[in-house]
């Protein structure tokens, strides 16, 4: 016989709020996550574990987290944009010459890219680096919308589909879970390239 696997819970105090706020409190986590606090995972298990509990809502709960970490990225984006590249430098550190050099190049697959990815990844300071820099806000922002967008609706669908067992499944498949995500980004940088490269003149 298996052994039942385990659900998976929140702290109860967590869950009390989340109860209480549903959107605009994700909507908040997934803001300040992605500005001035790190909340690492508890934003992507805050909307797992409201859309088990209410699946007709799971796109509403999606967007409010794709529109909270994005908004919050842009007021990192334009802190960092103020500050310029001493603030930058501050944050990269030994790695700031490299990342300067890859977001010169590939701002917007760099956004795109580390914007899929779950965390440890580091996330903020490519924000950082794009602000500073000076990326364009179109670019960064198409980024990250279709960056969170798929991770956020994505978790959502797999958290409706599978229930409590969505966090085992998606521990038991990071490996095929990475190489969608890999794939995906590829897939988009290569039609953002089509999208933004200028037709060449005859």
């Amino acid at each position: 016989m298996e052994a039942p696997t385990p659900k998976f819970h929140l702290p109860a105090w967590l869950q009390a709020i989340v109860a209480a706020a549903g959107g605009p409190g994700l909507f908040l986590i997934a803001f300040l996550d992605s500005s001035v606090l790190t909340f690492p995972v508890i934003n992507d298990l805050l909307l797992i574990d409201l859309s088990i509990r209410n699946p007709l809502r799971m796109p509403y709960y999606a967007a409010m987290a794709t529109i909270g970490s994005v908004s919050g990225c842009l007021l990192l984006y334009y802190l960092a944009r103020k500050g310029g590249e001493a603030m930058f430098h501050k944050h990269a550190g030994p790695r700031a010459r490299h990342i300067h050099a890859w977001i010169n190049k590939n701002g917007f697959v760099s956004i795109l890219v580390t914007a899929l990815l779950p965390p440890p990844n580091p996330f903020k300071v490519f924000v950082i680096a794009a602000g500073a820099l000076e990326m364009p806000v179109r670019s960064f922002v198409i980024g990250l919308v279709v960056a969170r967008g798929f991770r956020f609706f994505g978790e959502g669908y797999l958290a409706v589909r599978y229930g409590d067992q969505a966090i085992p499944f998606l521990l038991t498949h990071k490996l095929e879970v990475a190489a969608i995500t890999l794939l995906v980004a590829v897939t988009l940088y290569l039609a953002s390239r089509l999208a933004f490269t200028p037709p060449k003149k005859s």
